[in-house]
């Protein structure tokens, strides 16, 4: 099902992505610097950056701009995280309503130096965009927070539109793309936040061209069906840098269709599956 295609010095035609240039990206450029946020657009460099910042959207990213982890795939900067800045919340939610939002993504690097890995302050980013914008749909992609079902509750009592928490690859290849990760405590993470609220649709995602193989994606997309997840994003995982882990294979738009019409098979009320998908990529339509 999925075929092989050598990666080589330049991306194939379906990986080209628009630049990020226009009024409406210079806008909200200048915007996130004057509030002094971060987000996943560029801190991850995202390549839909262009294309969802000229349409108004973008995923900020909270508890500052430095990971505890070193995962093999990420671009974001590791090392010694920065003090939580407890006023954040607050101009996430004043660049959302700057923004004209009517759906808002959060997400944070990881901090396994907090007890609770950040997610009060989730809860508080929740709050303060529904309380500046009513009626804001809001979407938070967390870390697993080191399998805390007391951070999940914490986060899911503030009432988020959608829980998204990424599982990013295949059991087989944990060690190497998600170091400090287990796949088993992802599921769980996933699981406990259905079971805390059955009524909001969870979400997660896979990256692919890390070795994969058709077989294990599979089993993955059976695997968080059965933990009651709602919403799968599957997208071609592209190299930030040389320093990152390289590229076995480039998925053609054919094999990520196969795989959304998998993934609707089994069960899942939306699928959004191309290479340039990313985990909050559409993320207002698959709610719609």
């Amino acid at each position: 099902m999925l075929v092989s295609i050598a990666p080589n010095s330049e991306r194939p035609k379906w990986l080209r992505a628009p630049a990020p240039v226009g009024e409406n990206y210079r806008e909200l450029k200048t915007l996130i610097d004057r509030l002094r946020l971060h987000t996943v657009c560029e801190s991850a460099r995202c390549p839909n950056v262009g294309e969802c910042w000229n349409h108004r959207t973008a995923t900020f990213m909270i508890l500052g701009n430095v990971c505890t982890r070193r995962c093999g795939f990420c671009a974001v900067e590791k090392g010694a995280p920065l003090p939580v800045d407890y006023d954040e919340p607050q101009r996430v939610a004043e660049a959302v309503e700057a923004m004209g939002l009517r759906f808002a993504v959060v997400t944070s690097v990881n901090r396994d130096d907090r007890p609770d890995g950040g997610a009060e302050l989730f809860a508080q980013t929740i709050r303060a965009i529904r309380a500046r914008v009513p009626g804001c749909g809001v979407e938070v992609l967390i870390p697993d927070f080191q399998g805390s079902h007391e951070a999940v509750e914490t986060v899911m009592e503030a009432a988020p539109d959608v829980l998204n928490h990424n599982t990013e690859t295949v059991p087989r290849l944990y060690r190497q793309v998600r170091l400090g990760a287990r796949y088993e405590r992802s599921l769980d993470v996933l699981a406990y936040a259905k079971k805390v609220a059955p009524g909001c649709p969870t979400k997660s995602g896979l990256m692919l061209g890390l070795g994969e193989t058709a077989d294990e994606v599979l089993h993955v997309m059976r695997d968080l069906r059965a933990h009651g997840v709602d919403i799968l994003t599957l997208g071609q995982y592209l190299r930030p840098s040389a320093r990152h882990l390289p590229i076995v294979r480039y998925l053609p738009p054919a094999e990520f269709a196969e795989l959304r019409k998998a993934g609707v098979e089994m069960g899942f009320r939306h699928v959004e599956a191309g290479p340039l998908v990313r985990s909050s990529y559409h993320a207002a339509q698959a709610v719609e």
